[in-house]
């Protein structure tokens, strides 16, 4: 089966509703079944690339590409887990909404600069870390993106949120990028038992139907510890609920996503090899 990139937006513009430990673990979870993963960190606060590992650099992130200064193959970092990569993010990043408010080329900037990774077929999915706002980075994004992956508490106001974001999708569908859909919206950091919690998923289920994944993930502490350590918790400590619930939510990804492999293969490992191959950018123009 000839691989398909797939180029996902994981947004939320409310903060707080687990979309970076979303973004980091489902990429470890692909990476462990042996799909090639290149997550994009265009939050200038870092925490996808600090998560994975890797320390902020100055110049090594998607700026120097968006400004023409270097190709994008110079910035693609390796993790030390194999099929999992990333284009870190820097302090630089915050002051993009400024900077390139004026561009003309605003909403295509960011397609644009990854256009050589996606036609390079160096990855299964390429996954970007949105900011927590509805401005330019994000809007690029968007445009960017085959999908938008929205992660939400199940709380009062996440029928607002969603309403934000998808009319969102809906203007940039309508204006600049035909393709985009709803990928799929995932419950974060769910207490099982509070009334309300039930009642909100309910009620987002009623609205969206399908587009609701099934797997949840729970409030864990493991969770909450592994951005500190920099390791995602599917690999720090595979057998607690929410990397069981992490791997889960991985496997229904794949099988609304499917790339190169057909879903019926179920090779997995909890914790990949460090890597031993060389970097991903290697190849791409």
């Amino acid at each position: 089966m000839e691989r398909r990139t797939k180029t996902i937006a994981i947004a939320n513009q409310k903060g707080g509703v687990g979309k970076t430990t979303t973004v980091v673990n489902l990429a470890a979870a692909l990476s462990a079944r042996h799909r090639t993963v290149l997550v994009v960190d265009l939050d200038p606060q870092a925490h996808a690339t600090l998560g994975l590992g890797l320390e902020k650099q100055d110049g090594v992130s998607i700026y120097p590409v968006l400004t023409g200064a270097k190709p994008v193959a110079d910035v693609i970092q390796p993790t030390k887990w194999q099929n999992l990569n990333v284009i870190p993010s820097e302090v630089d990043l915050a002051g993009a909404e400024l900077e390139f408010g004026a561009r003309e080329d605003r909403l295509e900037m960011i397609r644009n600069a990854l256009a050589p990774v996606r036609e390079s077929g160096a990855f299964d999915y390429i996954i970007l870390d949105c900011p927590p706002s509805l401005g330019i980075v994000m809007t690029s994004s968007l445009v960017a993106a085959d999908g938008v992956l929205i992660p939400i508490q199940a709380e009062f106001l996440a029928m607002d949120g969603l309403a934000l974001i998808t009319g969102s999708i809906e203007r940039i569908r309508a204006s600049a990028n035909p393709v985009l859909e709803l990928n799929g919206i995932v419950f974060t950091m769910v207490n099982t038992v509070a009334r309300l919690t039930q009642d909100v998923m309910a009620e987002v289920r009623k609205h969206f139907g399908e587009k609701v994944y099934e797997t949840t993930i729970p409030r864990n502490v493991r969770v909450s510890e592994a951005p500190s350590m920099g390791v995602p918790v599917v690999f720090l400590d595979p057998r607690s609920k929410g990397a069981e619930s992490y791997r889960a939510f991985a496997w229904e990804f794949m099988a609304k996503n499917p790339t190169r492999y057909q879903i019926e293969d179920k090779r997995d490992s909890a914790v990949p090899e460090e890597r031993g191959t060389p970097p991903a950018g290697a190849g791409i123009g």
